[in-house]
């Protein structure tokens, strides 16, 4: 079995939704000091790679830490969507090109290619979104979650995260957002996104991977 992390890594400088604070990594023991290392750890619930619960703007709505296991790990496929345009909407006509595939699938993940600007001002510009038409066919056909390589499921000048709240709503779906390496991978696979479980969880930074039969 091969495994790719799909994962951006937390640090002290990465990439952070606009208004919240970026990570901060301080060592709190040291060898010298204390015979081990140890670090303390701030951070919001949204840094990185990251999954929305329900939860995350609906307070009587599921938090990330009630949903199974289960949730977090399912077949999935990759949507290539590297030839949209800048700022261009990701039509229905993706998830057509591949419907067989798509229905079988519990995770759709969307390569837009947005993950080369990772730590460049241009990460936070026009990145290609969905279309609400495939938010409803998310809902419709039961997905466990969708994902992405850009940071938001909804543009950034978006302040009502229309997208989210379709979603979130309504069902008991993820949100995955700041995946990287998409490109490297085709076909359905086991797709693994587990989250940080703590209490009251509206959110909360994954570690991504696609696990790959060889």
């Amino acid at each position: 079995m091969r495994v790719i992390d799909l994962t951006q890594t937390i640090s002290a400088d990465m990439p952070v939704y606009p208004g919240t604070e970026p990570p901060n990594l301080q060592v709190a023991n040291t060898y010298e000091k204390d015979g081990f290392r140890e670090t303390q750890i701030s951070f919001y619930s949204h840094t990185g790679t990251h999954m929305d619960a329900p939860f995350h703007l609906f307070g009587d709505r599921t938090k990330l830490e009630e949903l199974p296991a289960a949730q977090f790990v399912g077949k999935a496929l990759v949507i290539d969507c590297r030839d949209v345009e800048e700022g261009g909407i990701i039509g229905m006509e993706r998830i057509e090109a591949v419907r067989e595939l798509a229905d079988q699938a519990e995770f759709l993940l969307f390569c837009t290619g947005w993950d080369a600007n990772w730590g460049q001002e241009t990460y936070f510009g026009a990145y290609p979104v969905v279309s609400m038409e495939i938010c409803q066919y998310l809902l419709d056909s039961g997905k466990k979650g969708v994902g992405f390589d850009v940071i938001g499921i909804d543009p950034i000048a978006d302040g009502g995260l229309t997208r989210h709240k379709m979603l979130l709503s309504q069902k008991d779906i993820v949100i995955i957002e700041n995946l990287t390496n998409l490109d490297q991978i085709g076909g359905l696979f086991t797709f693994a996104a587990l989250p940080l479980k703590y209490r009251d969880a509206d959110g909360a930074p994954v570690r991504a991977v696609a696990l790959l039969e060889e």
